[in-house]
C-alpha cells in the first residue's frame, strides 16, 4: 500500500534532494509540494497525506512556515498527517517534538537518518490501525539499495506480487475475488474558445516554451500550441511524470533514452531530438537520472 506525502520547503532545491531520497522508498508515493504556508495548507486540506516533509526555518521569511502550520491542521482534520521536520537549524528540535511530530532531520539529508525517519513512520501509521490489521501490516518501507539494482523488479512484477498476496490474505476471510484498477494516466486538456483538446501525458514528449506560449510536442510527431506560459505548467504539471531542464523546455521523464551530461543534452526516445539541459536545472536532470535508476535497471 502506497503512502502518499507532500514536502513543504521554500528552497526548490531542497525540495527535489528530500524528493530523490524519498524516491528510493518504493512504499512512499509523491503527491505535490508548496513552498509557503497558505498552499501548504491548502495541498494538505485537499490531499490529505499521510506524511508531510516540513521544513520550518525558511530561507524567505514572507512564507511564514513555522510550526504554526500544525496547529493549523488540527482546525480542520480529524486525523493530521505525520510530520517530519526537514531544517538545517538544531535549535528548533526541542519545540517540534513539543508537537509530536515523528522526527527531526538536519540538512543536509543523510539516508541513514531518513530511513530510521521512515521506519518510525511505518510503525506511527501500524499503531494507529485496529489491532485485527496491525497483526498484518499492510505497508513497509523497502529502500532501493544502489549496489543491487540489478535485483530490482519491475514494477509490472511488483504489482503482480501484491495482487498475489493481497488474495492469499483475504482468503481465509472472504471468497470475494480482489479487483486491482489499474492507475489512469494524466489527461492534459488545452482549451481555447470551446474547444477542447485531451491529450495523454504518455504522449507528450516535451513542452517548449515560445514567448507567452507553450508549443506541446508530441509523440506523432504533431505539435499543439497552448496559450499558457512554460511557467505555468512547470506549477501544474505533475513533477514525478514532468520536470524542466532548460528556460525553454519541460521534458517527460518517460521518454528520456539518453542524458550526456558532457555535452548537457537530454535525448528523446524514437527521435532524434535532443534537448539541451542547462546547469540551473542540473538538480532536476540528477534526479531523472535517479529515477531511472531506480526501476527495472542494469548498468554495465
Amino acid at each position: 500500500m502506497s503512502q502518499t506525502y507532500i514536502i513543504i520547503d521554500d528552497d526548490k532545491e531542497s525540495v527535489l534532494k528530500t524528493q530523490a531520497i524519498a524516491e528510493r522508498f518504493r512504499n512512499l508515493s509523491f503527491v505535490a509540494s508548496a513552498n509557503n504556508y497558505d498552499d501548504g495548507v491548502n495541498l494538505i486540506l485537499e490531499h490529505q497525506p499521510r506524511l508531510v516533509f516540513l521544513e520550518i526555518d525558511p530561507t524567505d521569511k514572507k512564507s511564514n512556515l513555522s510550526l504554526a502550520l500544525i496547529n493549523e491542521l488540527y482546525r480542520y482534520l480529524r486525523v493530521v498527517p505525520k510530520i517530519i521536520i526537514t531544517t538545517s537549524k538544531k535549535d528548533l528540535a526541542y519545540d517540534a517534538l513539543q508537537y509530536e511530530v515523528i522526527d527531526y532531520l538536519l540538512k543536509p539529508l543523510n539516508i541513514n537518518d531518513f530511513r530510521k525517519a521512515i521506519l518510525k513512520f511505518d510503525r506511527a501509521i501500524q499503531s494507529d490501525l485496529p489491532y485485527s490489521e496491525e497483526k498484518n501490516p499492510v505497508a513497509t518501507f523497502e529502500v532501493l539499495d544502489e549496489t543491487l539494482t540489478e535485483a530490482i523488479e519491475t514494477a509490472e512484477n511488483d504489482v503482480e506480487v501484491k495482487v498475489i498476496q493481497s488474495a492469499e490474505s483475504q482468503s481465509a476471510t472472504t471468497t470475494n475475488p480482489v479487483v486491482v484498477q489499474p492507475q489512469q494516466s494524466l489527461v492534459i486538456c488545452v482549451k481555447s474558445y470551446g474547444d477542447y483538446r485531451y491529450i495523454d501525458s504518455e504522449d507528450v514528449l516535451y513542452f517548449e516554451a515560445d514567448n507567452n506560449s507553450t508549443d506541446i510536442h508530441l509523440n506523432n510527431g504533431e505539435m499543439i500550441t497552448a496559450f499558457k506560459t512554460l511557467k505555468h505548467f512547470e506549477t501544474v504539471l505533475p513533477p514525478t511524470q514532468f520536470l524542466r531542464i532548460h528556460n525553454s523546455y519541460i521534458i517527460n521523464v518517460n521518454q528520456v533514452s539518453r542524458i550526456h551530461t558532457g555535452n548537457t543534452v537530454c535525448y528523446i526516445k524514437n527521435s532524434t531530438t535532443k534537448l539541451p539541459f542547462s546547469k540551473s536545472y542540473k538538480e532536476n536532470v540528477d534526479l531523472i537520472i535517479s529515477r531511472i535508476a531506480s526501476g527495472n535497471y542494469l548498468e554495465i
